[in-house]
């Protein structure tokens, strides 16, 4: 069965390594390992194309070998140039290892490598690559399962290359025949798809290109279509939940507070209010996901959710990933409600609540009140960090959660929360991270999405530039210039940094070969002396970082805000929720070690006032290399949702899936997530036609199976957290 350990079909050494390295455990796990992509025997892998610090295969003929003495002549290393027609990659070889691979390669040899890309001298390198010969002379067996015209290269690690994992797959394939089929048959005769034991024989060993086209399709769509049923079932028993419905009062306090708006709601946050004013009105809890860029307003629309809530007799809890960030939101709603924030008891005469703050490091004195708040109902918002989730932490009557930036948030503790309510609460996620239809209905397909995609009057533009700071150093010494100048016309700049630097960061392995090709990121305590000995000399600049204790975060933060601080020198502890509207100017460095959504959402820190933002990315990058490319982009494009097509594109789905999906194993093998939004689509519309006819999936026990393979019972658990 596919459910065998693999231990048994490939003995204990090789089934370590498998489970280890690759998290593969079963048959079936193996069996779903598919090969990254297809070698033909007369092609190429392109060397132009490797990736940095990946294991890779390659298939290429050498062009040279040289022995080269060095140390005096007491040491000495093998150098072998390989080359496939796109370019060329150096082999090295040291010490007693070289007298083997140098016999073996001599030059017009052709072999498949694997080892790991690394960088030397400005080039790219394999150091030590285990190799295979692909000729006629290696033995018998070899040729016969390298004759084969598509040779399948797999993701590989270290110590198990792309081919000792074809031969363990090839042990394994027989087995293929008892793979159980998910797809309901009367889906899969209507696509036209193959059965799936015939689409495992395909993607594994292929004859034609067209057979891995048919098995990418079909298991495309298994993975899909299960995933999507799973995510229907959990939309299917959510609107079998009770909840209490919260329906605004009239003349109460969300009322009150619209009153004394100074400004009139964008029809975007009108829009989304009565989406989320409409599921608060139902008797099965609201789960809905609130994407919105930086400053489009999703705080403002959160708390009018909230205020709904107390309104209706019930309680609201906030829940933010840090500190800082929880208490700039009540910072911020405290202000936003004036008085209306200073209840004496729910639904007093004066319409007003308290709103309470709970974070870890608050003083005991203060934490009891807040805990004493929280039972009474005397609260009727509380926001916090984690701290909320604790069990001491009792409420009233929780009927409402929203949760800040779902991706930094475990799922366990969403859930912990939701068992606090007498029933299970509203729940309301906000991301400021966009998020592409498709992934939104692959992760996160179990909540109803919301987009706020206006900015709110007053908002302005932001312009941003790149600064090669290698190619044109001058460019840089303007970047600084430019900083005076907004400071002189009398507002703030930020300045971020990748790392902290103050000795605390990790040791790093310093080499030869580490210091001439990367240098360690710059960092904040660095650049902060360098700029107030040199370039921005007689400002007022200080540092935030995410060591410094609470107090003196919140100090710096505050200083910064009432505006004597001119420059602020940070991490990206600013990323999320720092709102200074006098702030303009923001200068990221070494902008290249940071992701698109990342720069995106920093660059949202500035222009959040009257005044004209700026963003200036600095980096030592090459004009021709992808992270220019990808700087390029985000100073091209101020919309989010572009903006995270490209950093999807450019990174792996694993790593937005893996964000949020610690839970599901299915990380998508065949899927891409961009690609394919059209299977997704339709795999959706299936799934929820196949749940709603048959919740239980009674008459598809194969499918059942399937879906306890993707989701342990603690699987099912953490998409219900979803």
């Amino acid at each position: 069965m596919l459910g065998e350990s693999l231990r048994k079909t490939l003995g204990p050494a090789t089934a370590k390594v498998m489970a280890e390295n690759l998290d593969l455990h079963t048959v079936g796990d193996l069996l779903h390992h598919y090969p990254r992509r297809y070698e033909e025997r007369g092609q190429l892998t392109r060397l132009a194309d490797l990736p940095l610090d990946e294991h890779v295969t390659v298939v290429a003929q050498v062009a040279d070998s040289r022995v080269l003495k060095f140390n005096a002549g007491r040491g000495q290393r093998l150098e072998i140039t390989i080359t496939d027609g796109s370019g060329r990659l150096q082999l090295v070889f040291f010490g007693r290892g070289i007298h083997k691979p140098h016999k073996d390669l001599p030059p017009g040899s052709r072999a498949m490598f694997a080892g790991k890309v690394s960088m030397f001298n400005r080039k790219l390198q394999l150091a030590h690559p285990t190799y295979e010969r692909l000729d006629a002379d290696t033995g018998e067996g070899a040729v016969s399962a390298f004759a084969g015209k598509l040779i399948p290269i797999y993701p590989a690690c270290k110590g198990l290359e792309s081919w000792k994992i074809a031969k363990a797959v090839d042990a394994v394939l027989p087995q293929a025949q008892e793979a159980l089929d998910p797809l309901p048959p009367a889906l899969r005769e209507g696509r036209g798809f193959v059965p799936l034991p015939e689409a495992l024989l395909k993607i594994h060993r292929p004859q034609t290109k067209a057979d891995i086209e048919d098995a990418r399709q079909r298991l495309k769509w298994d993975e899909a279509f299960v995933l999507q049923v799973a995510l229907a079932r959990r939309r299917y028993a959510d609107t079998q939940l009770p909840a209490v419905a919260r329906k605004p009062v009239p003349d109460g306090l969300l009322d009150a507070f619209d009153a004394r708006l100074p400004f009139t709601l964008t029809e975007g946050q009108q829009k989304v209010s009565a989406e989320i004013f409409g599921d608060l009105a139902t008797e099965h809890p609201m789960h809905r996901l609130l994407q919105g860029e930086v400053g489009s307003g999703k705080t403002m629309v959160a708390l009018r959710a909230m205020l709904a809530v107390v309104d209706a007799g019930g309680q609201a809890a906030m829940l933010a990933p840090t500190e800082v960030l929880a208490q700039q939101h009540h910072r911020s709603i405290v202000e936003m409600m004036g008085d209306l924030a200073e209840g004496g008891m729910l639904g007093g005469a004066e319409k007003a609540t308290k709103v309470v703050l709970l974070t870890g490091s608050m003083g005991a004195a203060a934490r009891r009140q807040a805990l004493l708040d929280l039972v009474t109902g005397e609260a009727g918002i509380v926001i916090g960090t984690h701290a909320l989730i604790e069990d001491k932490v009792q409420f009233h009557d929780l009927g409402l959660v929203v949760v800040d930036e779902q991706h930094r948030f475990g799922v366990e503790q969403r859930d912990a929360l939701r068992g606090k309510g007498k029933q299970p609460p509203h729940l309301l996620v906000m991301t400021a991270t966009p998020i592409p239809r498709t992934v939104a209905m692959t992760v996160f397909g179990d909540l109803e999405t919301s987009v706020l995609d206006q900015l709110p009057a007053g908002r302005s533009p932001i312009a941003t530039h790149v600064v090669p700071a290698a190619d044109k150093p001058h460019f840089l010494a303007r970047a600084w210039e430019r900083v005076r100048e907004e400071v002189e016309g009398g507002h703030q700049a930020y300045v971020v940094c990748p790392r902290i630097g103050d000795d605390q960061d990790e040791p790093r392995k310093k080499s030869a070969e580490d210091e001439a090709e990367k240098r360690p990121p710059l960092a904040v305590m660095d650049v902060a002396e360098q700029l107030t000995a040199g370039p921005l000399k007689g400002l007022r600049v200080e540092v935030l970082h995410g060591r410094m204790p609470p107090d003196d975060k919140d100090d710096v933060m505050r200083r910064f805000a009432a505006g004597d601080v001119d420059v602020l020198v940070a991490t990206t502890v600013i990323e999320v929720g720092v709102n200074v509207p006098n702030a303009t100017a923001m200068v990221i460095m070494d902008a290249d070690r940071f992701g698109v959504s990342q720069l995106h959402q920093l660059r949202g820190r500035v222009g959040r006032g009257s005044a004209p933002g700026l963003c200036l990315v600095v980096t030592e990058m090459p004009e021709a290399s992808p992270a220019r490319a990808r700087l390029g982009a985000v100073a091209a494009t101020l919309d989010g949702f572009e903006l995270s097509r490209i950093d999807l594109e450019q990174r792996r789905e694993g790593d937005v899936l893996g964000q949020a999906q610690s839970g599901v194993r299915s990380s998508l093998r065949v899927l891409a997530v961009i690609d394919d939004e059209e299977v997704i689509a339709a795999a959706r519309e299936e799934a929820v036609a196949v749940v709603t006819a048959d919740p239980e999936l009674k008459g598809l026990p194969e499918l059942r199976t399937a879906l306890d393979a993707l989701l342990d019972k603690d699987r099912e658990q953490y998409l219900d957290k979803g």
